[in-house]
């Protein structure tokens, strides 16, 4: 069996590659504040709503939770990934972080977008693992946030405090589940306008491949976490080619996991990530679905 763990040199060869057949274009979800209508509840799950959004209306389709037939795992990758030793130097050039469209990301997420960046068991997926996997009482921090955070509904009520990071005011604004919200690019400038030692999980959904200076937003990370606290990025095999970075275009999912988890091994102050496969099984289950984690030391 071909071992999973990347040959470094090589994966930093394939930074130009063409993006993998299994990457379909994404997009980044959207939804602006206002009154929104309920139209219809289906039986199949989800819910359709009118949105104001800047004084315009928008239809759009939510989940709901819903016994719709689907199954849930959790495997531990780690046995497959963490079988060698990292090396002892960060192994990523700088190249590696460059991207196909290097324009200001303000432009490319300034109109919101009412879509799900995963499919439905994909999304049924994640919410189960953050039902499973996050306590009550958890103060939380969505990063890259949009229209939608994936908690199941009873978190508003649960959390005492559900803050929300993103690139579109508007798609932040629509997003139920938050209880406040700041907006700012990551990319541009890598912090996080929260105190120290402010939540106890900080969660990341399908954007880490945008991130052009990844310690330094794990730093961040790191620094709002409470001693004990969770970082929980989930990735699937969708995303924006023009706006990934170079060298996750030319890796498989398991890499990308690998990838991840090396954020964590350099940034230092985390204990060792974990990495978990939880794609569903059952109807409208396409897109995998895989967690990578690491606890606040």
């Amino acid at each position: 069996r071909r071992s999973c763990m990347l040959v470094w040199s090589a994966a930093v060869a394939a930074l130009a590659a063409a993006p993998r057949q299994a990457f379909r274009q994404g997009a980044r979800g959207t939804v602006a504040g206002g009154r929104a209508c309920l139209a219809a509840m289906s039986a199949a799950g989800f819910v359709d709503q009118t949105i104001e959004v800047g004084g315009q209306q928008a239809k759009v389709r939510r989940f709901v939770e819903a016994d719709v037939g689907m199954t849930f795992k959790k495997d531990s990758l780690n046995d497959k990934l963490f079988a060698q030793p990292w090396p002892p130097e960060w192994p990523f050039p700088p190249r590696a972080f460059a991207r196909q469209d290097e324009s200001d990301d303000d432009d490319f997420y300034a109109t919101p977008r009412f879509v799900y960046h995963i499919d439905e068991g994909a999304v049924r997926a994640l919410t189960n693992y953050y039902k499973d996997n996050i306590p009550p009482g958890s103060a939380i921090l969505d990063i890259c946030s949009s229209w939608v955070s994936h908690y199941p509904e009873n978190f508003p009520s649960t959390m005492p405090r559900i803050a929300g990071s993103g690139m579109n005011l508007f798609e932040l604004q629509a997003n139920s589940q938050l209880s406040e919200l700041t907006v700012g690019d990551l990319n541009k400038r890598p912090a996080l306008e929260f105190a120290d030692a402010s939540f106890d999980v900080v969660t990341c959904v399908v954007s880490v491949d945008y991130l052009n200076d990844p310690l330094s937003v794990f730093r961040e990370v790191r620094r709002v976490l409470k001693p004990g606290g969770k970082f929980i990025l989930s990735q699937s095999n969708r995303c924006f080619p023009t706006k990934a970075i170079s060298m996750w275009l030319g890796m498989d999912d398991l890499q990308h996991c690998l990838v991840i988890a090396a954020y964590f091994h350099y940034v230092t102050g985390f204990a060792p990530a974990q990495a978990y496969d939880v794609s569903p099984t059952g109807p409208h289950t396409n897109d995998p679905l895989f967690i990578v984690e690491a606890t606040k030391l």
